[in-house]
């Protein structure tokens, strides 16, 4: 889907992202008030003029290779975390093919087809900035910027761009919706979720990361709609989900999920948790039995039996519930609960591999959790890994920490191993942007540069 400490990407990316004190790190409570919303002295920026989001498109001398891998959007394929191919690792750790300049922010980028899409923001031109870049050695091919006054609020940029085969989508950090032809760039439509929906941007800006599914996106803008489904194509709005309640958007992204025979989209809102029906916008179920007082960031993640795992930071903890056939709809059972020093997240969402929970907790070690029981199988210990992302490929948990090491753990439920790290971005600050993995290739961001490692390669 993209965060600060507290909340950075929606990771995101999509991001979405959040902040949480990172004792490995061992930053002082002076640092953490500072991510506390109204403690920085930044302002919501509410109401702003009218912006242009066609602006402008720019064509680079980028050119998109043959590679074929496949990471289009948050989460990856299956918005689970997890890529079908078989990463790698060879010490001393990967070699990097290339390296490029962003500007300040943790969005994470998309890849479809030989081509990285990242939304960028451009603090000099002031514009959120939609890049296409090659695969193969980050030459920009084009992007489209549409410009919008985005302070300086622990970074700007926080979310993934959903990508199908024909459309980009991104969710810009003050709310506007933009969607263009995934080849050429072409502009098709915007929205200002502010101005036509009402919708009350979150801390640190919009870190929801935008969702493409049977060829509409699907946003959750809160205000006067609690989710939307617009035709990719056309612009126009197939269906909208009434907020009866009131819910604000969060910095958590919509997940799709099959139960019952029916296709839903899961979100958690200000007020709780909601499964929305795919076809017609219906709301089939709500539970106010989680709420994240502050700073909603991990997604919902289904475990594929009606169960579904939710997390959070600011000692939320975590929560499974599951579903269960009621009337025309379903309902919301709790199974378990858990407090935060047993398993919670506060940015990324964790990951649900065969059979098992694996995430990192608040504290930065890795655990491994019992879906069942809900307790640890094993935890990192002294092993700590900040607040960084992780993905699994080929049975291998790779997780990036703050600071810009890439470790490699087996997703091995009997116990924590840790196979070989590497500093993978020498220096790094704030690497907190969600990981995209494609044709061999492991796009990791810190604050401010990108760079493309191919895990098939020894650095030298």
């Amino acid at each position: 889907m993209w965060f600060v400490r507290l909340i950075p990407v929606a990771v995101f990316v999509a991001f979405a992202l959040a902040i949480g004190v990172w004792f490995a790190a061992g930053r002082s409570a002076d640092v953490a008030m500072l991510r506390v919303p109204g403690t920085d002295n930044r302002t919501q920026e509410q109401g702003a003029s009218a912006v242009d989001l066609a602006g402008e498109f720019v064509r680079g001398d980028g050119k998109a290779g043959n590679d074929d891998g496949l990471w289009p959007g948050f989460r990856g394929s299956s918005y689970d975390g997890i890529s079908s191919e078989q990463g790698g690792w060879t010490a001393p750790g990967p070699a990097k093919l290339w390296e490029i300049p962003l500007g300040e922010g943790y969005a994470g980028p998309a890849v479809r087809d030989g081509r990285v899409y990242l939304l960028d923001y451009d603090a000099t031109k002031r514009a959120d900035v939609l890049r296409c870049i090659a695969l193969s050695d980050g030459k920009e091919i084009w992007h489209r910027a549409y410009q919008v006054d985005v302070k300086r609020n622990h970074g700007m940029s926080r979310t993934v761009p959903a990508v199908s085969d024909k459309y980009v989508v991104t969710l810009g950090p003050r709310c506007h919706v933009l969607c263009v032809d995934r080849v050429t760039g072409d502009y098709k439509w915007g929205i200002d979720l502010v101005r036509q929906y009402r919708t009350k941007m979150p801390p640190w800006y919009a870190g929801q990361c935008p969702l493409i599914d049977i060829g509409r996106a699907i946003i959750a803008p809160g205000g006067s709609a609690l989710m939307i489904a617009v035709d990719c194509e056309t612009g126009k709005v197939a269906w909208e989900t009434p907020n009866p309640r009131g819910w604000d958007m969060t910095h958590t992204s919509v997940i799709p999920m099959e139960f019952g025979g029916v296709r839903m989209y899961v979100y958690g809102g200000s007020g709780g948790v909601a499964g929305i029906d795919a076809k017609t916008g219906k709301l089939l179920w709500e539970t106010t039995a989680w709420k994240v007082k502050i700073a909603a960031v991990p997604s919902p993640v289904p475990l594929g039996d009606g169960r579904i795992l939710l997390t959070g930071g600011y000692d939320a903890g975590s929560m499974m519930i599951r579903l269960a056939p009621s009337g025309d709809g379903f309902k919301a059972e709790t199974l378990w609960t858990n407090k935060p020093d047993v398993f919670g997240a506060e940015q990324q969402t964790p990951i649900f591999y065969k059979g098992n929970i694996y995430g990192v907790i608040p504290g930065g070690q890795l655990v491994c959790l019992d879906p069942e029981t809900g307790k640890q199988k094993w935890n990192s210990g002294k092993n700590r890994f900040g607040i960084g992302p992780y993905l699994i490929a080929g049975g291998v948990i790779y997780v990036t920490s703050d600071t810009g090491t890439l470790s490699v753990i087996p997703a091995d439920p009997q116990e924590f191993h840790l196979m070989g790290s590497a500093e993978v971005i020498p220096k790094g600050h704030e690497c907190w942007g969600p990981m995209a993995l494609a044709s061999g290739k492991l796009l990791v961001r810190d604050l401010t540069r990108m760079v493309c490692l191919d895990l098939t390669k020894a650095a030298q």
